[in-house]
C-alpha cells in the first residue's frame, strides 16, 4: 500500500512563523531538516504507529519521539495515567509516592542502579554523573568517545582531533577550551587507544563515559568485549565507568543494553543514565548507580544537584505506566518489527545495487551508504563520516512523500514500536523501492 503526502503548505507557513521568533524555527536542531532539506513537517497528532501533520498527511512513524514511544503514540493506558495524575495537580515541588514507584521499577530492571535520582533531561543526568564521578574520585579528567553524544554538557561537547587520543577542543561556540581540555576524546571501539590513555593519564582519570550502544552517529554497536574492557580498565585504575542508556535504556530490552550485555557477562557500570522511555513521552531522566557514589548527592552528601520539576508527578506517572506495560511481549514485537524492516531494507538496497551496511543494536538500526561501509561496517565516528551520507537526503524525501516519517538525518537511529502492526510495516515496505532508487541515483556534491 502506497500513500503520497506531498502537500506541506501549512507546515511551510508554520515554519516561517516559527523562524521569526525561534532560533532556526525549532527547539532542537535536527528538527529543522538541515541534513535532508525541504520543509520540516509540523506534527499535529499521533496515535499508535502513525503521526499526522498540520496539513492532514499521515505517516508511519520511524522516529518515535526519538525513543520514548516504545508502545506507540497515545497508548490508552498511558494517557489515562497522565490524565489521572494531571487531575490531581500538575506540579507540587514536593515528594510524591509515584517518584519512588518509578525508581523501584527502574531498580528492579537494572539492580546495579542501587540508588536513583530523577531529573528532567538526559543532559541533566549525564552532567550529574560527571559531577559525581569527579567528587568520588577526586580527579578531573573524563574520557569520552568520538561520535558519542551525551547531551549538551559543556565538557562533553568535544570530538576527536588527529591522532589516537586528543585533549578535546570544543565543538560548540560558547564552550571554553579550558572546559573541554579536561575531556580526552578517543576513537570508539579502539581498545588500544583506551589502554594508551590510561597508561599516560590513568591516575588523573575520574571516569570513562560511553553510550552503552552508540546511536547518535547512526547505530554503531560496541564490538564484542569492548564494554567489558572499559569495565576492566576503569577498575584497574580506580576510575568510574558511566554507561549512558538515555536512548537504549528499557528500549532495546527489558533491562536495556546492560541486560543484553553486562548481565550476561557478569559486570556492570558504576553509574547509569536513563531517559526517553522512563518518561513515556514526558520529560523524565535519571542517574543511578552504586550506593556509595549516589550517596554523595545532596542532601546526604556534598555534591549539589536540584531541579524544580525533577520527579514531576505527571511525567513520572507516564513513565511508570509505560514501564509497567513494557513486558516480554512488547519487546518481542519491537524486536520482530525491527528485524523485518532491516531485512526488507537490506533486500531493497541490494536489489538496486546500492552498497550499504544496515547496522543495529538490539532493535535500534540505521543505514550507512558506501562501499567501505558495505565491506567493513562503520565501527567508529571516522568511518561514519566517510560514508556516502549524501545519498540519505533523497532517500528520506522519497520515504516522506510516500507517507513514511524516517529520522531527518543520516546520523540518527530508527525507532519502531509495539504498535507497528502489519499494515504499518507494509506501508514502509511499499515505500522502500522508490526511496532506494532515489538513493541509487544521487550524486556526490561537488567541492
Amino acid at each position: 500500500m502506497s500513500v503520497t503526502t506531498s502537500n506541506a503548505t501549512t507546515s511551510a507557513t508554520a515554519f516561517a512563523r516559527a523562524q521569526a521568533v525561534i532560533p532556526g524555527g525549532v527547539n532542537s536542531p535536527v528538527r529543522a531538516y538541515g541534513n535532508v532539506g525541504g520543509t520540516p513537517r509540523f506534527l499535529a497528532s499521533a496515535r499508535g504507529p502513525y503521526v499526522t501533520d498540520v496539513d492532514g498527511n499521515e505517516y508511519v512513524d520511524l522516529v518515535g519521539s526519538w525513543g520514548p514511544a516504545l508502545l506507540g503514540h497515545a497508548h490508552p493506558e498511558v494517557v489515562d495515567a497522565v490524565r489521572d495524575a494531571a487531575g490531581r495537580g500538575l506540579s507540587f515541588g514536593a515528594p510524591t509516592v509515584t517518584e519512588t514507584d518509578l525508581v523501584d521499577e527502574i531498580r528492579s530492571r537494572v539492580p546495579p542502579a542501587e540508588k536513583v535520582r530523577l531529573v528532567s533531561t538526559g543532559t541533566e543526568a549525564t552532567m550529574t554523573a560527571l559531577r559525581l564521578a569527579r567528587a568520588f574520585t577526586g580527579r578531573d579528567l573524563i574520557v569520552k568517545f568520538a561520535g558519542c553524544y551525551h547531551g549538551h554538557v559543556d565538557a562533553l561537547l568535544a570530538s576527536a582531533g588527529s591522532g589516537v587520543a586528543t585533549l578535546g577542543l570544543p565543538d560548540s561556540a560558547g564552550v571554553s577550551a579550558a572546559v573541554t581540555g579536561e575531556t580526552i576524546v578517543v576513537p570508539y571501539n579502539d581498545v588500544e587507544a583506551v589502554e594508551a590513555v590510561f597508561t599516560e593519564h590513568g591516575a588523573r582519570i575520574a571516569a570513562v563515559i560511553t553510550e552503552a550502544a552508540p546511536a547518535n552517529m547512526g547505530v554503531v554497536p560496541p564490538l564484542p568485549g569492548f564494554n567489558a574492557t572499559l569495565r576492566r580498565l576503569t577498575l584497574t585504575h580506580g576510575a568510574l565507568l558511566i554507561q549512558d542508556e538515555v536512548l537504549t535504556g528499557f528500549r532495546v530490552g527489558y533491562s536495556g543494553w546492560w541486560g543484553l550485555e553486562g548481565l550476561r557477562e557478569g559486570w556492570s557500570a558504576d553509574l547509569h543514565t536513563f531517559g526517553k522511555v522512563i518518561g513515556g513521552g514526558l520529560p523524565v531522566a535519571a542517574v543511578g548507580g552504586r550506593r556509595d557514589v549516589m550517596n554523595l548527592l545532596a542532601p546526604t552528601g556534598p555534591v549539589y544537584q536540584a531541579g524544580t520539576l525533577s520527579g514531576n508527578p505527571v511525567a513520572t506517572a507516564a513513565g511508570l505506566a509505560t514501564l509497567r506495560l513494557a513486558d516480554a511481549s512488547v519487546y518481542a514485537r519491537v524486536d520482530a518489527v525491527s528485524a523485518q524492516l532491516r531485512g526488507e531494507l537490506t533486500a531493497a538496497l541490494s536489489a538496486e545495487g546500492v552498497p550499504h551496511a544496515v547496522q543495529w543494536a538490539g532493535n535500534l538500526f540505521s543505514t550507512f551508504f558506501g562501499a567501505d561501509a558495505a565491506a567493513h561496517g562503520a565501527r567508529d565516528y571516522a568511518a561514519v563520516l566517510a560514508t556516502e551520507s549524501w545519498r540519505y537526503a533523497p532517500f528520506f524525501t522519497s520515504l516522506l512523500e510516500s507517507g513514511v516519517y524516517a529520522p531527518p538525518s543520516p546520523f540518527e537511529a530508527w525507532f519502531v514500536s509495539s504498535a507497528h502492526d502489519d499494515d504499518a510495516v507494509g506501508r514502509v515496505v511499499a515505500a522502500l523501492p522508490a526511496a532506494v532508487r532515489a538513493a541509487a541515483q544521487a550524486t556526490a556534491p561537488t567541492a
